[in-house]
């Protein structure tokens, strides 16, 4: 099992989810946490992922979580920021330098190897990906 499926399972056996408890996102949204930040406005922040598996690899992630979670568990409220972190994930992967492509992907549960419980964007590049993505 990779790292990433293990922090899923473990989130998972925790009880993560819907527990209100501020996520390592909100805390780097807060600046309580550093990350390396390279877009930010008043609805997203992008940051490069600490342990990227391609050249260019970040998250795109909503600044106000409101109870979105999961992808999953979207409703109708939440289409316009849904639909603006995939524009900010375009718009950062040109500025990243991906102009042959990249991938996005939102990890959904356990099974999807879920580990914060903070709806965010996967953006990847610099690379040719392989496929099927496993």
């Amino acid at each position: 099992m990779s790292s990433e499926a293990e922090k899923s399972e473990q989130a998972a056996a925790a009880g993560a989810g819907d527990t209100g408890e501020p996520t390592i996102f909100d805390k780097i949204i807060a600046k309580q946490i550093p990350a390396d930040i390279i877009y930010e406005d008043e609805e997203a922040l992008a940051f490069r992922d600490i342990n990227p598996q391609a050249p260019v690899h970040f998250l795109v992630i909503p600044k106000h979580r409101n109870g979105l979670t999961q992808l999953s568990k979207a409703t109708e409220a939440n289409e316009q920021v849904l639909g603006h972190l995939l524009l900010v994930a375009g718009r950062v992967a040109k500025q990243e330098g991906c102009t042959r492509g990249f991938r996005v992907v939102i990890n959904d549960g356990p099974d999807g190897c879920q580990s914060v419980y903070h709806v965010h964007l996967h953006v990847m590049g610099g690379r040719k990906l392989n496929w099927p993505p496993g």
